[in-house]
């Protein structure tokens, strides 16, 4: 019983450390590319002109729980509200990396 717990629990791990490992090879600057064409014209310099309140600042993002990779995905995929969804769009690594842009410039504090 104990061997077959262990065979389980290192399927997870390596399941888990896979699907991390996908988030961490987003291209923040191929996402750069990505939003220009397709997020600035509501959000350029990280602002949100439909909702003034939800913007893509680290702060906002954390306030209404956006402040991941997962996070950022499903809104770009599905879309919300006001929000077109662009999961037909665009295919999964450039929403992957649009997430990671956007993750990098709320860190920087949309200064670039």
């Amino acid at each position: 019983m104990k061997k077959i717990i262990s065979v389980l629990l290192l399927g997870i791990a390596i399941f888990t450390l896979t699907f991390s490992n996908s988030a961490l090879a987003a291209d923040a600057a191929a996402g750069a590319s990505v939003f220009k064409a397709n997020c600035a014209q509501c959000h350029l310099g990280g602002k949100n002109l439909v909702n003034a309140a939800k913007t893509l600042k680290k702060e906002a993002l954390e306030e209404y729980d956006m402040y991941s990779q997962e996070a950022i995905i499903t809104q770009v995929r599905r879309g919300k509200g006001a929000m077109p969804a662009f999961g037909k769009r665009l295919n999964p690594a450039q929403i992957e990396n649009v997430a990671a842009y956007v993750l990098e410039q709320a860190d920087e504090g949309w200064k670039k």
